[in-house]
């Protein structure tokens, strides 16, 4: 019911914007001035360079309500969520919008946008139709994926929620061991508003415009990084997907428990869709899989041609997790050449890392020799 009612919203704002686009009048998009944010400086990215409605539109930054409403879109500013007035504020007590599928985490103007013109955005990325992005899976997927992988965290760094819960980190007594050098999402827009100490010019109008001019180079900043998300989804990780699927159905040609999955031609982006795949094989046969069960070791030679050398690589038990399923053995780690050939019993070796996540032997059959040593071991 939610999926059809945003998709009956999406499409109406859609067809409004067209109508809006017809009277020639220019564009304006309203959002607030002062310190700025991630999910604004997106927002107004999202508008005003990957929708075509928005190209030339006219960026003003107040919060005076008499200007804003004079705006054809205001974003993060003015209370107000009424996409049928194209108003994308999320500051409102009574809001509580979140990203379909997505309970958690409340929508900032970010998501809000995205939620609405995401489909479109992607279809044309694509090259696809966008009256047909709402039929389209791999639309859909990329929908998905892309909330999840970049804008969900705008949406939560807005909105105060945190990727762990505090609580339970405590209470587990779980301290971090350095730190991360604040480098986020939100750091990345943050760090380019005027220091509290920076001097202002006297006329307030020549400080508005030099702090717009710092907006509109923090909008371009997260936007690009937006844009390379979206060009990788579309044009590299989404072309992965079928040449995973094929190495995983080959799994048992390589091992008996098919344990060892094997890219034969070139590797891809395969971890986002290896867990995909097994999560859809425990669904299918109802059944929660053990570590043994699993992907441990994926062989994939290092490059596209004759000869190449051949990569080991453990799988980790989550896509950004240090932690392997299995690491390659104790005693071959930090072991090169000889000495790997010596403690491993397998000619060919090249090297494993230290931590045991990677490895590599001069031949698909000296790699796949380590493989199973390594499953046996």
């Amino acid at each position: 019911m939610l999926r059809r009612f945003t998709r009956i919203m999406a499409e109406n704002v859609a067809k409004r914007l067209k109508t809006d686009a017809g009277t020639g009048a220019g564009i304006k998009i309203g959002t607030h001035n002062g310190h700025f944010h991630a999910d604004e400086a997106l927002a107004v990215y999202m508008l005003r360079r990957l929708v075509p409605t928005y190209a030339d539109a006219t960026l003003v930054r107040t919060r005076d309500p008499a200007v804003l409403a004079t705006c054809h879109t205001v974003v993060d500013v003015g209370g107000e969520y009424d996409p049928s007035r194209h108003r994308y504020d999320h500051h409102q007590r009574s809001f509580t919008t979140t990203f379909p599928g997505r309970s958690a985490t409340k929508l900032s103007s970010a998501g809000l946008v995205y939620m609405h013109f995401g489909r479109s955005i992607i279809a044309r990325a694509l090259g696809r139709p966008e009256a047909n992005s709402e039929d389209d899976s791999d639309v859909s997927l990329l929908y998905r994926k892309l909330y999840e992988s970049f804008v969900e965290a705008l949406d939560a760094h807005d909105n105060g929620v945190s990727a762990y819960d505090s609580a339970a980190l405590a209470r587990a007594g779980i301290e971090k061991r350095f730190s991360e050098g604040g480098f986020t999402l939100g750091a990345l827009v943050g760090r380019l508003n005027p220091n509290w100490n920076d001097p202002l010019p006297a006329d307030p109008e020549v400080a508005q415009a030099q702090e717009d001019d710092r907006f509109i180079k923090a909008s371009e900043r997260i936007g690009e990084e937006f844009k390379h998300d979206l060009e990788y989804y579309c044009g590299a990780w989404l072309p992965a997907r079928a040449i995973v699927r094929d190495a995983y159905e080959a799994r048992f040609r390589h091992d008996p428990e098919g344990r060892v999955m094997v890219f034969e031609g070139q590797s891809v982006p395969w971890k986002d869709h290896l867990y995909t795949l097994e999560e859809e094989q425990e669904q299918k046969e109802g059944t929660t899989n053990t570590s043994k069960q699993k992907i441990l070791y994926v062989l994939y030679p290092e490059k596209p041609a004759p000869g190449a050398r051949w990569r080991i690589q453990a799988v980790p038990v989550s896509k950004d997790s240090f932690e392997s399923r299995k690491a390659l053995p104790e005693p071959w780690r930090g072991a090169r050449d000889e000495q790997l050939d010596e403690v491993s019993g397998v000619p060919g070796g090249v090297f494993v890392h230290a931590s045991g996540f990677i490895g590599g032997n001069k031949t698909f059959e000296g790699a796949k020799e380590l493989a199973a040593k390594a499953c046996a071991f």
